[in-house]
Parts: C-alpha cells; structure tokens; sequence
C-alpha cells in the first residue's frame, strides 16, 4: 500500500474525535477545524517515521495537543458573558453593544463531530457540552489538556505524561489544579437528567415554532423559573423568566422576522437563525443552543455571529 493511501487509512477515521479535542482545547470549532488540519499535515510529514511505537490513535492526539499548545501561546481564554460578570433579573436595563474585541466561545456542530464509524460518534460527542466547554477556558492550557486527555479521554497518566513530554507526577498534580478550578467554576451541566429523543425534538419543535410565529405564552411554557439567557457577542445577560420572557417579548419576538432550523450543537438541542432582510430574504443571524433540565429550558445560548451558519451546513440566506 503506498504510504499516503496508508496514511489515510489509519488516520482519517480519528479526525471527527479529534476536531473534538482541539474544540475543547480552542472553544472555537474555526480554530479547531484549522488545528486538525496543521495536526494532519504534521503527521503526514512524520508518518514515515511513525514506527508503531505507539497506537495511532494516541499519536495523532499527541501531535494535536502539541499543536493546541503551540496556539494557545497567543490567544485568550475564549468566555460566554457569563463567565465575565453579573446577569440582569429586569428585561429594562439598557443591553451594552456588542463587544467585537472580545473572541468568544463558538458552539461546535454535531454534525462535525460524528462520522459513520459509531465508536467515533460517542468520542467526538463526549465531553462537548457548552457549560463544559465554558468552564474549560477557566484552566490553563496545560491544565485543560491533561484534564481532557486523562477525563474525557481516559488515557492513562503514564500515557499522557508521554504525549506531553513530562512526568506522571506533573500530570497527577496539574490534574489535580484543574479538576479543583472546575470545581470553584461552578457545576458545567454535564451529566443533566435529560428527556428521551423524541421528546427533545417535540420540545426543539415547539420552540421553534412559538418563537417564530412571535407567541411569548407557547414561549413561557418551555422555560424554567429559573432560566438564563446570553447572546454573545453582547455582554449583557439574563437570569429568571420573567426576565428572560419580558426581553424577548419586548425586544425580540415579531411576526415574521424570524426563520430558524432545528440541528444540534455540543450534543444539545440547537437551532440555526435567520433573520428577515429588508429584501424579503432571511440572512443567517446565528445559532441557538439549548440547556435542558427535565423538559423545560434552563438556559438560551444565542450566538449572535452570522459566520457561524456555514459551519452548520447551512446556506447564508433563504428565500423569502
């Protein structure tokens, strides 16, 4: 078999897992689809020096830890407006401009972490969910590989100690620092009693539908007492539904300038959003995603950031 064609073969079937982990290091699907590609290119390069010394698959993770430490060099923490001050519980208050300086966290498409291999699903889909990805951006970078690595991932420490050119000890401890961060972060919802498929999708299509057709009462219906909502690129966020409901009736609800397709992000219901241009046509707006807890919504995550819509499949405009 010719070395590329090999290459090919042993390696591919890990790329959706590991657009998964460079997710979870970067909290940017854009910049994780970018260190995949530089992980694979490193790789190719290497492989006639690859000599089984270890699985593939734990080869192709070391590569792309390197890499994501290697970018996290230069960039900040990616927040939610959550992780950067108070919410409001008025709908009234004055809702700050958008804050473009600030690169925020990005949901991540299910789509993109899947495949057709099923062992591929389940490692790509672990450890995505939102509050998850938000409280990894409180670690380290060092902190957050060897968390993921050894938690998510379930490699050994001996293991990872390897990939990272360092010592169990350093591993244990810098496990140890990070699982206490995530502990002082505050829960990350990752292991939520959630309801069974078919009532999630009768739940996302309920949603989907009072909130196009402008019904704040079907709307109410869905939210818990205690619900939040955040819109990044905006700053300010709330808590409570009767502030949540009273901003979104007030502000964001009309007949007729919403479109939204159902699809799903960091294992979570999630909508794509359009809004209605002076044209007639819907421009791609962003993507919600939704925190579940039982069958109500416990919280709204609006990224408002057209630029995300492609990376869902979808086109940047619909037809009137």
């Amino acid at each position: 078999m010719p070395p590329d064609t090999e290459f090919a073969a042993l390696a591919e079937p890990f790329r959706p897992e590991l657009l998964a982990h460079c997710y979870r290091m970067l909290g940017s699907i854009h910049d994780a689809e970018d260190l995949v590609q530089e992980t694979y290119l490193r790789a190719w390069r290497a492989f006639d020096r690859f000599q089984g010394r270890s699985s593939v698959r734990r080869w192709l993770y070391a590569i792309a830890t390197r890499v994501c430490l290697t970018a996290l060099e230069t960039r900040s923490r990616r927040p939610l407006p959550s992780g950067l001050g108070a919410p409001s519980d008025d709908h009234r208050v004055a809702v700050a401009p958008r804050e473009p300086s600030v690169a925020w966290l990005q949901p991540a498409p299910d789509a993109l972490l899947g495949g057709d291999d099923p062992a591929a699903i389940a490692a790509g889909r672990t450890g995505v969910r939102l509050a998850f990805i938000a409280a990894l951006q409180f670690l380290s970078a060092r902190q957050r590989a060897v968390l993921t690595l050894r938690d998510v991932l379930g490699f050994k420490a001996a293991e990872v100690a390897e990939m990272l050119d360092t010592t169990t000890a350093a591993v244990g401890s810098a496990l140890r620092r990070a699982r206490a961060r995530l502990t002082e972060a505050g829960p990350v919802e990752d292991d939520l009693a959630e309801p069974d498929d078919m009532t999630r999708r009768i739940l996302l299509d309920t949603y989907v539908d009072a909130f196009t057709r402008a019904d704040p009462d079907a709307l109410i219906n869905l939210l818990r007492a205690d619900v939040e909502m955040e819109m990044p690129p905006i700053p300010t966020w709330f808590t409570g539904q009767r502030a949540v409901a009273g901003f979104l009736t007030g502000r964001i609800l009309r007949r007729d300038l919403w479109r939204m397709v159902p699809t799903r992000a960091n294992g979570q219901l999630a909508a794509v959003v359009y809004q209605r241009a002076g044209d007639g046509r819907y421009e791609a707006y962003g993507v919600q995603v939704l925190t579940l807890i039982g069958t109500r919504i416990a919280r709204i995550t609006s990224f408002n950031d057209p630029s995300l819509v492609p990376t869902f499949g979808l086109m940047p405009a619909l037809s009137a």
